[in-house]
């Protein structure tokens, strides 16, 4: 039998907020480190404006390493480095440090996806006309990929929900550890489906708002 009393909507409320908060602060550092490593990535490619292979090489192996761990290994491999950075390895805010690191080189590499995909020729175009490499990246590649890097946060703003969701399994607060403490370890199936329903409608709401996001880039272009 399920029911819905005031406690059961506080406790729902309370991990919705926590949830909302370790995405929004996680989506914020993957986009501030993950854009810039993902510009960082192709411009250093075979070919780019600033090829270098060595650093090309080592940021690539890099975030290839951080993209093979599977998350809920990385959260455990991670509770040392997050116990040093904010002091506990449980918690909403500790569940931030593990989230930004798996996020930052997803973000990077669509990132970097994204402006491989421009015509090489706006970018020759920028070049014979004397652009130096940070006109270019700044004046033709953030530009002309802007619409597909705003898709990209979208994408990764809706892995960090499931990933925060994970989270919970050691403690990380929000929804995840909601249905891990009361839908799982005390068998009330309520719960466990009052949380599947608010991640759900989350992560249509978040869609939603990218697709409108991407829309309007598109057409201010």
């Amino acid at each position: 039998m399920f029911s819905f009393s005031a406690d059961v909507a506080i406790l729902l409320a309370n991990s919705t907020l926590e949830t909302i908060y370790m995405v929004a602060v996680s989506v914020l550092l993957a986009t501030v480190l993950g854009i810039p490593l993902g510009i960082l990535l192709m411009v250093t490619d075979k070919g780019q404006i600033l090829q270098n292979d060595i650093i090309n090489s080592i940021l690539g192996a890099v975030v290839n390493i951080f993209r093979s761990i599977p998350f809920i290994i990385l959260l455990i491999v991670l509770i040392p480095f997050t116990r040093f950075v904010v002091g506990k390895s449980i918690g909403t805010t500790a569940a931030i440090v593990p989230l930004s690191i798996a996020a930052i080189p997803f973000m990077a590499r669509l990132t970097e996806t994204s402006l491989k995909e421009i015509n090489k020729g706006i970018i020759e175009a920028a070049q014979s006309m004397g652009a130096s490499p940070l006109q270019i990246i700044t004046k033709v590649l953030i530009p002309e990929a802007l619409p597909s890097i705003a898709s990209g946060i979208t994408i990764t703003t809706i892995n960090l929900v499931g990933y925060s969701a994970m989270a919970g399994v050691i403690g990380g607060g929000g929804l995840g550890d909601l249905a891990v403490r009361y839908g799982y370890q005390r068998y009330m199936l309520d719960i466990m489906t009052y949380t599947v329903i608010i991640l759900v409608i989350m992560v249509q709401l978040i869609q939603m708002i990218g697709d409108l996001i991407v829309g309007k880039i598109s057409i201010n272009r």
